[in-house]
C-alpha cells in the first residue's frame, strides 16, 4: 500500500500528461490541415476565378481589370469572413468543433518602388518594351493579420472570429497579369482556442 501510494500519483501524472500531449498534437495537426485547405481554396479561387476568394486589394485598375470577374465583389469577401474558404478549411476537421476553428487569409506581393503600385513583377525582372529593356525595381511586402506577419510570428496573431477585419493585404488575389508575372502569394491562418484539461 505504501509503495502504491508513492508510485500511483506519479504514474497518473505521467499517463495523463502523455494523453494531453497527444490531444494537443492531434489538434495541431487538424489546424495544419485546415490552413492547408484554406490556402489551396484561396489560391485556386483567385481573382481569375469566376467565384473568387476576394482580398481587400481590388485588381480593378489597368490591365488587371480584365481578370476581375463579374462576381468579384459579390462572392467570398473578407468583410464576411470568407465563408466559402472557411467552409473548405473546416470541411475535413474531425475531433473538435469545426465552427470553433477561426480561419483567415492574406495576400503578399511585390510593390513597385518607383510608383508604389501593387501587383508588380518580381524584383530584377527584365522585360523588352518596344526595343528598350526595362528592369523592375520592386520589393516583396508581406501581409499582416492582427498587426503581425503570420509567416514569421504566428503565435502573436490573435485567435478570434474577427480575423478577417484585421487583415492587411499588400497585394490583390492575383496570380498573374497581362504579359507579366506578378508572383502574389496567399498565406492562410487557422487557429483554435484550447486549454488542456484541468488547466484552469
Amino acid at each position: 500500500m505504501v509503495e502504491l501510494a508513492l508510485v500511483f500519483p506519479l504514474f497518473i501524472m505521467l499517463f495523463f500528461g502523455i494523453v494531453i500531449l497527444g490531444i494537443g498534437i492531434f489538434y495541431q495537426q487538424q489546424l495544419t490541415n485546415a490552413a492547408r485547405e484554406a490556402a489551396r481554396y484561396a489560391s485556386i479561387h483567385s481573382a481569375t476565378s469566376a467565384q473568387p476568394t476576394v482580398s481587400k486589394r481590388d485588381p480593378s485598375e489597368g490591365a488587371l481589370a480584365a481578370y476581375k470577374p463579374l462576381s468579384y465583389n459579390e462572392y467570398d469577401r473578407p468583410s464576411e469572413g470568407w465563408p466559402h474558404m472557411s467552409d473548405a478549411a473546416r470541411n475535413l476537421i474531425f475531433g473538435l468543433d469545426p465552427s470553433s476553428v477561426n480561419v483567415a487569409a492574406c495576400w503578399s506581393g511585390y510593390i513597385d518602388n518607383g510608383t508604389g503600385a501593387i501587383d508588380a513583377p518580381p524584383d530584377g525582372l527584365q522585360v523588352d518594351i518596344s526595343g528598350t529593356t526595362v528592369t523592375y525595381d520592386t520589393t516583396f511586402t508581406n501581409c499582416t493579420i492582427g498587426g503581425h506577419d503570420p509567416t514569421t510570428d504566428p503565435n502573436l496573431v490573435p485567435c478570434n472570429s474577427t480575423l478577417a477585419s484585421t487583415t492587411v493585404d499588400q497585394a490583390s488575389d492575383m496570380s498573374e497579369g497581362t504579359g507579366k508575372a506578378v508572383a502574389n502569394t496567399v498565406t492562410a491562418y487557422a487557429c483554435y482556442n484550447w486549454a488542456p484539461p484541468l488547466a484552469g
